[in-house]
């Protein structure tokens, strides 16, 4: 299957796959679970790698019990127009930032949608530490204050409809995977 500009062999799809269900498998047991050869499994997840299609091995805990109980989506528009020192000065501030408030920040990127340029993904410990970080967030060159949004997540409370997992990312690689063939 090609995915971006990559051509992936099925058995490369399914250890992949099957990584993403739980990546602390042994080779032999990825095999196992996808009826091939441990070798096979091998060479796959190593080419894997080599194309950076696997980033990294990690795991995803259970944010509440490391002390977390918001997560934030927070959306900023930028002033119109910005040359790349600008956008250069503003990775920049992104970077002292964190290290200035050392939060659990997700995903920073630039985007497209809800009028909106860019968007943060962060771990909170509380409503006092979003309030803390939202203030000084609001000290980003070139951007719109008036126009930050949040949608905050009650991550202890009953209310997630499914946890944060790579399972279901899994699952669909291989259902869109036969539905090509």
């Amino acid at each position: 299957m090609k995915w971006s500009n990559i051509l992936l062999k099925d058995v490369e799809l399914k250890v992949l796959s099957e990584l993403m269900k739980n990546s602390r498998r042994s080779d032999r047991e990825l095999a196992k679970a996808i009826g091939s050869t441990q070798p096979t499994v091998t060479r796959a997840r190593r080419k894997l790698e080599k194309l950076g299609v696997i980033k990294e091995y990690t795991v995803i805990p259970d944010f509440t019990m490391l002390g977390y109980e918001l997560l934030g989506l927070t959306f900023v528009k930028m002033k119109a127009n910005l040359s790349s020192e600008q956008e250069s000065e503003i990775r920049s501030f992104v970077s002292r930032f964190m290290e200035d408030y050392p939060h659990a920040e997700l995903v920073s990127a630039w985007g497209i949608g809800l009028n909106k340029d860019y968007v943060f993904v962060t771990l909170f410990k509380d409503f006092n530490d979003y309030w803390n970080v939202q203030r000084k967030a609001r000290e980003v060159p070139y951007s719109d204050v008036n126009t930050f949004e949040s949608f905050l997540v009650d991550l202890k409370g009953q209310n997630l409809a499914m946890p944060l997992s790579m399972s279901n990312v899994a699952k669909d690689i291989l259902k869109r995977e036969k539905k090509k063939t």
